[in-house]
């Protein structure tokens, strides 16, 4: 695979899922454009259609869809991204172009109108269905390196919510009182809390809907498990590595999302993404000194 195209590739599988709303369809989407050409990812949730296109391709197709038109490839891709780019990122952005698509014999054709230089502009991404790998590589082994960091992420949290308990009972001992009765808790059982969520709250959890809560509150989360599977992938072709295409671990990006919770966000504008307020970064958690510990037994951490 030549250097432009395996750029393409990897700088695709690092761009966040965006939630398009369309006259007549919901989509999530991503996309990445350079000079040399362009790569797209599109889903409905029920099946996933790609393109990734070179610099001849995207001359010709400018040809045929624009005659009265005349630029370098380039200036039609530098086009396509002003267009399409601010639209799957987190920015309020008033698109010019007009947006529809149409499916046939199990492609995608993604239409889009705006303007160039005065002229009508319109330019098709012509999207297959994609391969059973690149749905892997961009979907499940992601969402599965999601899950456990999440897992870990829950682990650290239950820790740390023993280690207040112990905080408190040291206090309680040493003849500290509440002096307001709301603030009081009790001390936290991690099966009871399990158990009561299974119940109460993992239906609502659960709700993928047409996608846009994934969009909307794990997108940093998706781009550090990806970014960090491209460093695992170049630092094991690096050294020559044989488990270069292996899967890869989401235990470094642990720690930078314990300490930036995705924060809610509110709806925004058709064919945009949801604009996300900016993650917060917290300071260093000092664990407490006691001087009155009794054993407690070890954690296991939910979901275990």
């Amino acid at each position: 695979m030549n250097p432009e195209m395996e750029e393409l590739e990897q700088g695709l599988l690092t761009q966040p899922w965006a939630w398009l709303q369309l006259a007549e369809n919901s989509l999530l989407a991503k996309a990445y454009i350079t000079k040399q050409g362009y790569a797209l990812l599109v889903s409905d949730l029920q099946q996933v259609w790609h393109e990734q296109v070179d610099t001849n391709i995207v001359s010709q197709r400018a040809k045929e869809l624009n005659k009265r038109l005349t630029a370098p490839p380039a200036a039609f891709l530098s086009h396509l991204d002003n267009l399409l780019c601010p639209l799957l990122k987190d920015i309020t952005y008033s698109s010019e172009a007009t947006f529809s698509c149409d499916r046939v014999a199990g492609a995608l054709i993604l239409r889009m109108r705006s303007e160039l230089s005065g002229f009508p502009f319109h330019w098709n991404f012509h999207c297959a269905l994609a391969s059973p790998s690149l749905v892997s590589q961009h979907l499940i082994r992601p969402l599965m390196s999601m899950s456990l960091a999440l897992q870990c992420q829950v682990r650290e949290l239950a820790t740390l919510l023993h280690m207040k308990d112990l905080e408190i009972q040291d206090y309680q001992e040493s003849g500290a009182t509440l002096s307001r009765d709301r603030l009081r808790t009790e001390p936290f059982e991690e099966n009871s809390f399990l158990e009561q969520f299974m119940v109460e709250k993992l239906p609502e959890a659960c709700s993928v809907g047409d996608g846009r809560p994934f969009v909307m509150n794990l997108q940093s989360l998706y781009t550090a498990v990806t970014k960090q599977g491209v460093q695992v992938r170049q630092k094991h072709q690096g050294t020559g590595d044989p488990l270069a295409s292996g899967s890869a671990s989401p235990q470094g990006a642990n720690n930078h999302l314990l300490n930036h919770p995705e924060q809610p966000v509110s709806s925004a504008p058709s064919l945009s993404e949801p604009e996300r307020e900016p993650m917060g970064t917290s300071g260093p958690m000092r664990r407490p000194q006691l001087s009155k510990t009794k054993k407690k037994k070890q954690p296991r951490g939910l979901f275990s």
